[in-house]
């Protein structure tokens, strides 16, 4: 299940800008974008399928809380694919370049989970715009379980 969080003065928070419905909204440094997800068996089960990543950890909760977790874990990586969901959402033909992350907290199937990307730096290349994003994910309202940063290269930087 995803939501979208598409609330002209909520979504973009970083700065608090406000837009009107006549103008274009373009992204500018410090602008944040977030979308929210809960992840389900099916989702663990169609990224094992697809990445190959079988470990128990993500299967068998009795292997989980043996191994100190409260239940089965959602691969860290299904959990980081926010970051391109979101950026790929709002500015359609992006490429996304690169991306590190740390792994902060676990995340456990039926967990709630807030992605965010805030613009840190933009600037033009060749028509095209380079953005570099702050990239978190949160659960239970406040707690950062991913932190990381990505470089995305944009077609353009109205939102859409």
């Amino acid at each position: 299940m995803i939501n979208m969080s598409i609330l002209r003065h909520v979504n973009i928070l970083g700065s608090m800008r406000c837009f009107s419905s006549s103008g274009p909204q373009i992204l500018r440094t410090g602008d944040i974008l977030r979308q929210s997800r809960i992840f389900s068996d099916e989702d663990i089960i169609d990224y094992s399928k697809v990445s190959h990543d079988s470990n128990p950890l993500h299967f068998d909760a009795e292997v989980a809380r043996n191994s100190g977790f409260e239940d089965r874990l959602v691969h860290g990586m299904l959990v980081a694919a926010l970051f391109p969901r979101i950026i790929a959402s709002r500015f359609p033909g992006a490429i996304y370049v690169s991306q590190s992350l740390q792994f902060k907290w676990p995340v456990y199937v039926g967990d709630e989970v807030m992605g965010e990307v805030q613009a840190v730096n933009v600037r033009e290349s060749k028509k095209k715009y380079m953005v570099k994003f702050s990239t978190k994910c949160f659960k239970s309202g406040e707690l950062l379980v991913i932190d990381g940063e990505a470089i995305a290269i944009l077609p353009q930087l109205a939102l859409g």
